[in-house]
């Protein structure tokens, strides 16, 4: 079934930058929305980014507008998150996940996730 390859995690200090790559198999991401989901230490999962199927248009969460960016590359069945400024309230578990296009259903996280530490 579906697999999700991530690269990019790590600790790091505040102020430093973060690259993350989900590589999928087992879908054809084409065919999702994509998004990136984080769980922090503590708390409830939520939303960090979500990007249309052809990468055209972005959103994201506020507290990481303007840091954070989403992009994807369909061709790798592949999708990224590039985070800079990093500060410590972006720590947690970080998810690839899809929602099937045309569909109201949630988004499902895809594999393990990635640990981001980000220290003071």
């Amino acid at each position: 079934q579906v697999q999700a390859v991530y690269s990019g995690g790590g600790s790091v200090q505040a102020g430093d930058s973060l690259r993350l790559s989900c590589r999928v198999s087992g879908r054809t991401i084409s065919q999702y929305v994509m998004a990136w989901f984080r769980q922090p230490p503590g708390k409830e999962r939520e939303s960090v980014a979500v990007i249309t199927r052809r990468g055209e248009d972005t959103s994201y969460r506020k507290s990481v507008e303007g840091r954070f960016r989403i992009s994807r590359d369909n061709a790798e069945n592949e999708v990224y998150l590039q985070m800079n400024y990093l500060s410590p309230e972006d720590t947690g578990v970080y998810y690839c996940a899809g929602r099937m296009y045309g569909t109201s259903s949630d988004f499902t996280d895809w594999g393990q996730g990635t640990q981001v530490t980000v220290s003071a």
